[in-house]
């Protein structure tokens, strides 16, 4: 029995398909698992809880359907009120617009923030947030089929939501990063591994989800204070010095280092697979 309640959430659909293991997935089919607030908030809630469930090692986001992963924001005149700051006096509006952007980036940065490594899978259309959602994931892999767009520029606005802050820092060109959000020109799943913004490329959505499936399996049955560790790590790591990083590294292990890394010596010794504690 889970102590944790994951069924309370309309827009999601939440699934254990082995130990250890959450798959998330977007479940708007008819809006092409398009985002509106409520959408959104509850992402945030998700990410949060999986963060600090004990019961959970690995999180693979998908989208249902086999149109969308998703096509990004919902446009509707209610989200248009609420990015102008409704109907307060002009300089509240901004403080509201600022606020309410800055709720939205959180619940983005929940995905990249949650100490869970998070395994996002791509498909269908991907346009627009699912670049924000995409590049807050550790791991990325997508289908043959994909379709990404940078789409915001359509809409006369700059990303805000972390496409602009994570996308230079996960693609292996700069250049290629601002001809694609400068254009908001579409491009597929060979280009996009090209670029390194997907690990892996599949012919399907089953097939893809199957490759998450056994990578997933692969990392629950690591040490998790290993795992979970190196996530922090590394995303430490990416926006500070090498040297800061080495620092941070050398006090983190100093505390981190004890039971699992025991077991792990001792089950290689014995050729045995080591059984670690929830985490």
């Amino acid at each position: 029995m889970r102590s944790v309640n994951y069924s309370q959430f309309s827009f999601f659909n939440i699934y254990f398909p082995a130990e250890f293991v959450a798959h998330v997935e977007i479940n708007r089919p008819r809006k092409l698992n398009a985002f509106n607030k409520d959408t959104w908030t509850q992402l945030r809630d998700i990410f949060h809880l999986i963060s600090a469930d004990p019961n959970i090692r690995v999180a693979i986001l998908s989208g249902a359907g086999e149109r969308a992963f998703t096509s990004g924001l919902e446009l509707s005149p209610e989200l248009f009120t609420m990015l102008n700051g409704g109907d307060y006096e002009e300089e509240r509006a901004r403080f509201m617009t600022r606020r309410a952007i800055r709720d939205f980036q959180d619940s983005i940065s929940a995905i990249e923030n949650c100490s869970k490594p998070v395994i996002g899978l791509a498909h269908g259309v991907a346009f627009g947030l699912a670049i924000d959602i995409l590049s807050a994931t550790d791991i990325r892999i997508c289908t043959s089929d994909v379709r990404f767009s940078v789409k915001e520029v359509d809409i006369a606005l700059a990303a805000d939501i972390g496409t602009l802050q994570r996308l230079p820092k996960v693609v292996n060109s700069l250049s290629w990063c601002k001809d694609v959000v400068y254009t908001a020109r579409v491009f597929g799943a060979q280009e996009a591994h090209l670029q390194g913004f997907v690990s892996n490329v599949f012919e399907s959505k089953e097939k893809g989800l199957e490759a998450a499936f056994e990578l997933a399996k692969i990392i629950v049955a690591k040490s998790p204070v290993a795992v979970q560790g190196s996530k922090h790590l590394i995303n430490y790591s990416r926006d500070r010095t090498v040297q800061d990083g080495l620092e941070y590294t050398a006090t983190w292990n100093a505390f981190a280092i004890g039971k699992d890394m025991k077991d792990a010596v001792a089950s290689a010794m014995s050729k045995s697979k080591p059984q670690y504690g929830k985490l």
